[in-house]
């Protein structure tokens, strides 16, 4: 019974583990217990009636709310290895009172100083499996601490690739270029600059599908309010008298749709045509449909 208390614990470990791998390292990004949590956090903040200010919270919010879960889940995990053991297998240290407590809150008090890495030596492991198995916890929650700060580091600058792709379609926007404009090679590189950018963010929507549930602030600088422009200019583009402004102008159409594909099949759930996918996009986002920008229909 002891073993399977502790088989318990450690599958718990396993699945922690596991959502930590697909959420930070996996190349598709299909964390479980992560995704869930803000998905519903983004769900909920759909049904504030303030919801600007709230959907601003939902990214950096979920982020804290599933690092959290991780660290209870693993403290939890390792806590519920020691329970069945405690305090037989362990030696305490001499004036120690730890011994007269519940064997369950010395498990969970040793777990958190493990995972933390204090090192304090009141309870210690005296078999020689617990032995090696508690030093693997404090490597797991040296692990945790590190997953954090890279997932912090990654998440931002597909953040910033995002809205800086946006607010180059609202400068775009703005600047009205003439059909006359877009067919010349200088079109061209623009149309082509722009399908770049949009794989871009597409990867990153694959890669740190997290980055979906952050707002992105006034409607020049939300994607979800101007990817409409980008199939204005590729429409545009696609009926240009140079060859390369019209392969370019193609290149960008593709681009699109494999970004309403990604969208939707992640988020969204549409089954609908490009159209379709980033007016709901934008609509999930509290933004309006660009003017004009109901494109590749």
């Amino acid at each position: 019974m002891k073993w399977l208390i502790s088989l318990l614990g450690a599958g718990l470990v396993m699945v922690t583990l596991r959502d930590l791998f697909h959420t930070l390292w996996h190349p598709t990004r299909h964390g479980g217990l992560s995704r869930l949590v803000m998905t519903g956090l983004w769900r909920l903040a759909k049904r504030v009636r303030s919801r600007g200010r709230v959907a601003g919270l939902v990214g950096p919010l979920a982020m804290v709310t599933v690092v959290g879960m991780w660290a209870f889940t693993v403290v939890l995990g390792w806590a519920i290895v020691y329970w069945p053991h405690m305090p037989g297998a362990f030696t305490f240290s001499s004036g120690s009172k730890a011994a007269q407590e519940p064997a369950l809150l010395d498990s969970v008090y040793l777990s958190l100083v493990t995972v933390a890495t204090l090192g304090l030596g009141d309870i210690a492991p005296d078999e020689g499996w617990l032995r090696l198995v508690s030093p693997l916890e404090a490597l797991v929650g040296f692990a945790l601490l590190t997953a954090t700060v890279s997932w912090v580091l990654e998440i931002f600058p597909a953040l910033t690739r995002r809205r800086v792709l946006a607010i180059r379609l609202a400068l775009l926007r703005e600047a009205r270029p003439t059909d006359r404009q877009l067919d010349c090679t200088a079109g061209a590189l623009l149309l082509d600059s722009l399908a770049s950018d949009v794989v871009r963010v597409r990867i990153d929507f694959t890669q740190y599908a997290e980055a979906y549930y952050f707002h992105d602030g006034e409607d020049h600088s939300s994607l979800a309010a101007m990817i409409g422009h980008a199939a204005v200019l590729a429409r545009h583009g696609r009926s240009a008298r140079l060859p390369e402004v019209r392969l370019a102008a193609d290149l960008l159409t593709g681009a699109l749709e494999d970004l309403a594909t990604v969208l939707d099949e992640r988020f969204l759930h549409t089954h609908g045509p490009p159209a379709e996918v980033f007016a709901a996009y934008a609509a999930d986002h509290g933004r309006p449909v660009t003017p004009g920008g109901s494109p590749l229909g």
